[in-house]
């Protein structure tokens, strides 16, 4: 799969998207960035070791997937912003930021359809 081609596409969704990224085990993100024009709001360190904690998380739902199935997507919704993350493979994740009040499940399914689910 073409991640900067996935990450430009999910970044063409919609509007409201921040961020589209793929990271590896390492919490480097490899590919895609920031929609232009928008600020981060976290330093790169912070946002390393966030992208270090999803990983973890991700490995805690697939020791479950045998009973549970295998995860699609997370999402977490703070004041600033929402986070989905998706899993791509044992060594990466897609990472996807948008504001608010963005339409997530449109912004989710279409993601979905593009990874094959």
């Amino acid at each position: 799969m073409d991640y900067n081609k996935l990450c430009k596409d999910i970044l063409n969704l919609d509007a409201k998207v921040r961020f589209a990224g793929v990271c590896d085990e390492t919490g480097e993100i490899r590919f895609g960035g920031q929609r232009e024009g928008i600020k981060n709001l976290l330093t790169p360190e912070e946002t390393k070791k966030s992208n270090l904690q999803a990983m973890a998380r991700w490995g805690l739902r697939n020791a479950l997937s045998p009973k549970v199935g295998k995860g699609k997507y997370a999402m977490a919704e703070y004041e600033k912003i929402k986070r989905i993350t998706f899993p791509l493979d044992l060594d990466h994740l897609l990472l996807v930021t948008t504001e608010v009040d963005a339409e997530h499940v449109k912004v989710i399914d279409s993601i979905l359809k593009q990874l094959g689910e």
